[in-house]
C-alpha cells in the first residue's frame, strides 16, 4: 500500500506575498527551506475493498512550519500519486477555507532551498544552490525554537486581508524581501541574509504588531543577528540567526528543534 513522507519547511523571507489576493494582483516571492521533519501518510485497502487513510506529522499543527501543507501533500500523493500533489493539496485546503498561499505545499513536494515566484495562480520554482559552506553556516547559526504558542494561520490571514488596502505598502516591502533574500542566499551574502530577515520582520510587524509580539525579548540579546516568526507568526516556531548559537540556546526559554536541509521533498513508496 502507498506510504508517503513530505518535509515541513522554514521560510526565510517573503511569506504573505504568496497568498491571494496579493499574489494574484501583484505577484509574490518567497524563499524557504525544506527540513528533515516530516508529515506521513499511508493508504490501506482491507479485504472487503474499504479504503482508509491515516496521517501524522513530526511537529505540531500550528507551529508555523507549514505542517498542514506537508500533511496534505503526503495525503494527496497516497490517494492520487505524486504528480501535482502540491496543487491538489492547496486546492483541498482552499475548499476547507484556508486563506494562505502555496509556499508550504511546494516546499513539501520539491524539498531543498527554493525561491518561489507566485504569479496569479501559477508558481515558478527556482532551486537555490549556494556554496556548501552557506548550508553549513545556516544549519549551525539559524536556531529553530518553539514558543509553545499555537495559532491558526487562517485566522491570522483573515485579519490581515480584511485590511488589504491599508497593509498593501507593507506587502510590497515583504515581496521585495523575497527577491532580496534569494539574491543574498545564492551569493552566500550572510550579512544581507540577516539584514533582509530583519527588514521582513519589521514589515510583518506593520501588518499587525501581534504577529511579532511573542518574540520581542530577542531584541535585547546582543548576540542575535536577526529573527523572524515562522509562517504567519504570532506563535509557533521562531527562526533566530545568532553569532553564538550555544549562548542563545541557553538564554531563550523555548524548546529547540534540531534541523537539517531536506533535499528530497516528497517521497512516495508502494510497500
Amino acid at each position: 500500500m502507498p506510504t508517503a513522507k513530505a518535509p515541513v519547511r522554514i521560510d526565510l523571507a517573503g511569506g504573505w506575498s504568496d497568498a491571494p489576493p496579493f499574489c494574484e494582483q501583484v505577484g509574490g516571492n518567497v524563499v524557504n527551506i525544506a527540513i528533515n521533519h516530516y508529515a506521513h501518510a499511508n493508504l490501506q485497502v482491507d479485504e472487503s475493498g474499504k479504503m482508509s487513510v491515516s496521517y501524522s506529522c513530526d511537529v505540531p499543527i500550528g507551529s508555523g512550519l507549514g505542517t498542514t501543507g506537508a500533511i496534505n501533500v503526503a495525503l494527496m500523493s497516497v490517494i492520487k500519486g505524486s504528480e501535482r500533489s502540491e496543487e491538489l493539496a492547496y486546492q483541498f485546503e482552499k475548499l476547507l477555507g484556508n486563506h494562505g498561499g502555496r509556499q508550504d505545499q511546494w516546499a513539501a513536494r520539491f524539498g531543498g532551498m527554493q525561491h518561489l515566484k507566485f504569479i496569479g495562480n501559477e508558481v515558478e520554482r527556482v532551486h537555490l544552490v549556494p556554496p556548501p559552506s552557506f548550508n553549513r553556516w545556516i544549519q549551525k547559526h539559524l536556531i529553530l525554537a518553539d514558543t509553545g504558542i499555537r495559532h491558526t494561520s487562517g485566522d491570522l490571514h483573515s485579519g490581515v486581508w480584511s485590511r488589504y488596502e491599508e497593509v498593501l505598502p507593507h506587502l510590497m516591502t515583504i515581496r521585495q524581501t523575497g527577491l532580496d533574500m534569494a539574491s543574498a542566499v545564492q551569493r552566500d551574502d550572510r550579512f544581507n541574509v540577516c539584514e533582509v530577515m530583519k527588514a521582513y520582520t519589521e514589515a510583518v510587524g506593520m501588518l499587525d504588531p501581534i504577529l511579532n509580539e511573542p518574540y520581542l525579548m530577542l531584541n535585547d540579546m546582543p548576540e542575535i543577528l536577526a529573527w523572524k516568526g515562522m509562517g504567519a507568526a504570532a506563535g509557533g516556531y521562531v527562526g533566530i540567526i545568532s553569532r553564538n548559537p550555544d549562548a542563545t540556546k541557553e538564554a531563550i526559554p523555548w524548546k529547540i528543534l534540531d534541523w537539517q536541509i531536506d533535499d528530497d521533498g516528497l517521497v512516495l513508496t508502494d510497500d
